[in-house]
């Protein structure tokens, strides 16, 4: 592929994304059971303006009209996940036969209308039955998981065959039983419990894992998506990039590291002392079960340069750097370049997608017009595929791209005060208007290029 063209490879799969819990609404409907975000949403002060996860954007009611906005947009390819209360509404106890019912009828409107399904089987809506038994912290939760697993694979093997075991393991463990997380539950416990939700997550994966391969029929494909700690070097030269991949390994080595290698590595041990986890004989067998590719969910990262002595050293942002409205979310489109490529040198893997990309802010409105000229997420978008094309030019394995998001949506702790979406929700009327950045992703898609 000649790297000046802005072509992406043939069969380069262009998609959108969003989650089950941001967009359903209907939270209590046919036998629906409380999540671990519906608690929280009751805690005063957790969710900005006191918002909840209903109506959201009443998808459980819309989906048929927002899968025909996305064929009418050209988009084919759709990751989104499945609620699992809704599904197991105690987590473990009886199936809720409704709730698989209707995500069949989802899936045939999506096969309706050109879309093929990337389903995530947990992002973060944890049944709250089984965070009252300790959720991450208690290995009940894989136990439950594993049997959630393989009922909606066995369930859906017909109309599924692209699975993701889990969304973003740090953020529904370290920023949600960490000290200062705010995700739910929001419940801070000791160093080694902590320790102990990343295991159990690493676990849950490998059962997911092993679910797909038991149950997911002919060919069936599964990976997990990371929200990997992303660097990227302060300059390209030898010691940056040196120091860029040693800083990547130690910050991902108790996820992605320990996956790949089948044990945790003596240095993550030593750091943890006598707050490591608790490892079952066999847990690494099912943990590093083989995927088929690795998915990154990838928005910002850290800029790091060589010390004196050639170790790591964090090059901190100042307030004027330009960023979206989430202050967590600063533009760093070299993110997307040196993401997958130290992920794909470290860990060997070779397929990857970027499952999630995308920006925040809380001005996209209509204007007199009735239009949404959300023109910096156009420029978003185009300068961080620029940087993704650079790096499928020079090797790096990337097969895929997904927008986060498809449409406006609840952003956890942020309520509805942040839109990521190519189309922007009215939430009072419902009312879809696709903005700016609809039109120019979907020109995207259709033209397999960056314009």
């Amino acid at each position: 592929m000649a790297t000046n063209s802005r072509s992406f490879p043939p069969r380069f799969v262009w998609g959108v994304a969003a989650a089950a819990p941001q967009i359903e609404g209907a939270v209590n409907v046919a036998g629906k059971g409380e999540s671990i975000w519906d608690r929280l949403a009751l805690r005063p002060g957790a969710i900005h303006g006191g918002d909840s996860l209903a109506p959201a954007c009443d998808h459980y009611r819309l989906f048929k009209k927002d899968f025909a906005l996305m064929r009418w947009l050209g988009v084919k390819n759709y990751r989104l996940s499945l609620a699992w209360p809704r599904i197991y509404p105690q987590g473990d106890g009886p199936l809720n036969r409704k709730g698989l019912d209707f995500y069949h009828r989802l899936f045939d409107s999506m096969a309706e209308n050109g879309i093929t399904p990337w389903v995530t089987m947990f992002h973060w809506d944890l049944p709250q039955s089984l965070e009252d038994r300790g959720g991450w912290t208690d290995r009940v939760t894989v136990d439950a998981f594993a049997r959630y697993a393989d009922t909606i694979v066995s369930e859906f093997s017909g109309q599924v065959k692209n699975w993701i075991t889990l969304n973003e393991i740090r953020c529904f463990t370290q920023l949600a039983y960490g000290p200062t997380g705010r995700k739910a539950p929001a419940r801070a416990v000791s160093p080694q419990l902590l320790n102990q939700t990343y295991h159990h997550a690493i676990l849950a994966h490998g059962q997911g894992v092993r679910a797909v391969r038991e149950h997911g029929g002919k060919g069936a494909r599964v990976g997990l998506t990371d929200n990997s700690d992303i660097c990227t070097p302060l300059f390209e030269n030898a010691a940056d990039i040196a120091a860029a991949r040693q800083w990547f390994r130690r910050r991902n080595e108790h996820i992605l590291g320990a996956i790949a290698d089948g044990r945790y590595s003596a240095a993550y041990l030593r750091r943890c002392g006598t707050d490591r986890p608790v490892v079952a004989k066999g847990d690494f067998d099912i943990i590093s079960l083989p995927t088929d590719f690795l998915g990154l969910n990838i928005y910002a990262g850290t800029f790091v340069r060589a010390g004196r002595d050639g170790s790591p050293e964090e090059v901190a942002i100042n307030a004027t750097y330009p960023k979206a409205d989430s202050s967590w979310l600063h533009w760093h489109p070299q993110c997307l370049y040196w993401g997958p490529k130290l992920a794909a040198e470290i860990y060997g893997h070779k397929t990857l997608y970027i499952t999630e990309n995308g920006c925040g802010y809380n001005d996209d409105t209509p204007n007199d017009q009735g239009e949404v000229l959300d023109l910096h997420r156009r420029e978003f978008t185009r300068a961080y595929l620029r940087e993704l094309h650079r790096g499928i030019g020079d090797g790096v394995p990337v097969k895929g791209y997904f927008h986060w998001s498809f449409m406006d949506n609840f952003e956890w702790e942020d309520g509805y005060t942040r839109r990521f979406g190519l189309t922007h929700v009215d939430y009072k009327t419902q009312k879809r208007t696709t903005k700016l950045s609809a039109h120019y992703y979907s020109e995207i898609i259709r033209a397999n290029r960056i314009f």
